[in-house]
């Protein structure tokens, strides 16, 4: 375990959606790979499929930096259209297509017998609702911070600092967890502790550069990090 990490302090947990919880990136994977069909006579399946991969995490810094954009020029709230496109691009489908990482469902049960949980995602909210609904996860969340429930949104803290506020607890005390630099930054930026998760797109040393107290290679491995032997 990074010596930077300590559960001790742990007495909430954020985490995010997108590659975190769902796998909406290896679906998009999967779709941009049938997209690539035509490259058949040139490629096997699975250098298509690599080649997708390839193309998914080459954008997935982009997609980050537009996010950061937009939240710097206070552009969020009016700008709630352009986010959703890249949300749809980084793989979102609809509710009955859904996957959830594997794992995760009997995580978050566990750790929610525990801590207190809450969703912070830059999701809009109709988005975020979808995913809950579908999963049947939402009665195991105290809240939601979406796109819009601040005024500003990650990698801004605030969304982290008001999950914080609604669970009644310091944000200090609050352990983010997600898969992309934009979650890492909102985390510490709001002084809570983080953790990066290798499943959806973001790589080991980006996470590492933006201060991940803690990295892991799928979500599902938190529950033997905060709950050690149980």
């Amino acid at each position: 375990m990074n010596p930077s990490f300590d559960p001790d302090r742990v007495e909430a947990i954020c985490f995010d959606i997108d590659g975190t919880l769902a796998d909406t990136d290896d679906a998009y994977v999967q779709r941009l790979t049938r997209a690539l069909n035509p490259l058949s006579f040139l490629m096997s399946d699975e250098a298509r499929q690599r080649l997708a991969r390839r193309l998914i995490m080459a954008a997935e810094t982009p997609v980050n930096t537009i996010t950061t954009l937009l939240d710097r020029l206070f552009l969020n709230q009016t700008l709630g259209t352009v986010r959703n496109t890249l949300h749809r691009l980084r793989g979102e489908k609809g509710p009955q297509d859904i996957m959830l990482i594997p794992g995760v469902r009997t995580m978050l049960e566990a750790l929610a017998v525990h801590y207190p949980l809450a969703i912070v995602t830059a999701r809009e909210e109709r988005s975020a609702e979808n995913f809950l609904r579908a999963t049947k996860l939402k009665p195991l969340f105290h809240c939601v911070a979406t796109a819009r429930t601040c005024s500003r949104a990650k990698p801004h803290p605030a969304p982290v600092r008001w999950a914080a506020k609604q669970i009644e607890v310091f944000p200090e005390a609050c352990v983010v967890v997600g898969d992309t630099t934009v979650d890492i930054r909102a985390g510490a930026a709001a002084g809570a502790q983080t953790v990066g998760v290798l499943c959806g797109f973001g790589q080991h040393h980006e996470l590492e550069r933006a201060g991940a107290n803690l990295i892991l290679e799928n979500t599902a491995e938190l529950t033997e990090v905060l709950l050690p032997g149980r």
